[in-house]
């Protein structure tokens, strides 16, 4: 059973992961926004707030981080953002989610894991599932954004294998943001003739990089403590689950059968892959 603590932090951490997808899909629907200025904007007020929690925490220790970490954030940030021009908010989180486990598990198993049993039977079920979703239909997601968003998964991957075992995260992602905002204002120069801001998709991004990115990640690692790592793995089952909810309550997107029949092959595979007996 978990303390009332964690749980509360679980859960507050898994609504601002949600909200990514939300804020980002939201503001390139709803507003003049392009996803160029969306991301240099998430992901520089992402690095203000970390920047100002890490001062105010340890200030003698400062940032850390590397550049081949910020690189693959920046990749993760960028590729999403371009993704959810043309993915729903719940087809984007079933991307993303499927594709980070995928990477991830596919990472254990060419440095020795194995995977034998149900495990096993998982693991292709949950590959089955994100190829189901992918093939040609009349509700198959359009192909530029599901490959844009299988990216962002696979750099999200990168990013998260190489900050395994960080001795203080909250300070290796502040390093990391800040960064990776170097590169997010050089795809802005670049995208400088296409871009396009107005005060909602501004507000948008700023509540995604500073509030869902930021302080959600800070919570996630305070949650981390309470939590071992099959716990850890499980609840980030909730994350499709929560943004295609959102998706439809809030931005009013079709559910379709396609999805939710993938969705639920996707994450019952990733389900049995991690959760041990």
């Amino acid at each position: 059973m978990l303390r009332a603590q964690t749980l509360v932090l679980t859960m507050i951490a898994m609504i601002a992961f949600a909200a990514n997808s939300l804020l980002c899909r939201y503001a390139l629907s709803h507003s003049d926004t392009d996803p160029a200025s969306f991301t240099s904007i998430r992901i520089l007020s992402g690095a203000v707030i970390l920047w100002l929690i890490t001062r105010l925490r340890t200030p003698q220790h400062g940032m850390q981080g590397n550049w081949r970490s910020a690189f693959a954030l920046f990749g993760y940030a960028a590729a999403f953002s371009f993704a959810y021009v043309s993915l729903p908010a719940a087809t984007g989180a079933l991307l993303l989610f499927g594709s980070v486990q995928a990477t991830m598990i596919g990472y254990g198993l060419m440095h020795g894991e194995r995977l034998r049993g149900v495990r096993l039977i998982g693991f292709l079920a949950a590959l089955a599932g994100l190829v189901a979703l992918l093939l040609p239909g009349v509700s198959a997601p359009p192909l530029p954004g599901s490959v844009l968003m299988v990216g962002s998964g696979i750099a999200w991957a990168v990013y998260s294998l190489r900050g395994k075992g960080a001795t203080d995260p909250t300070a290796v992602t502040a390093g990391n943001f800040c960064r990776a905002a170097c590169f997010a204002v050089g795809l802005s120069i670049i995208m400088l003739p296409w871009s396009s801001i107005d005060l909602a998709g501004l507000a948008y991004a700023v509540l995604s990089g500073a509030f869902a990115s930021g302080i959600g990640y800070v919570i996630w690692y305070m949650a981390l403590s309470g939590l071992n790592s099959v716990e850890a793995a499980t609840v980030q089952l909730s994350v499709p689950v929560i943004a295609g909810a959102g998706g439809v309550l809030i931005l009013a997107e079709p559910l379709s059968l396609r999805l939710v029949l993938c969705a639920a092959t996707v994450l019952s595979g990733v389900a049995l892959v991690i959760i041990r007996k």
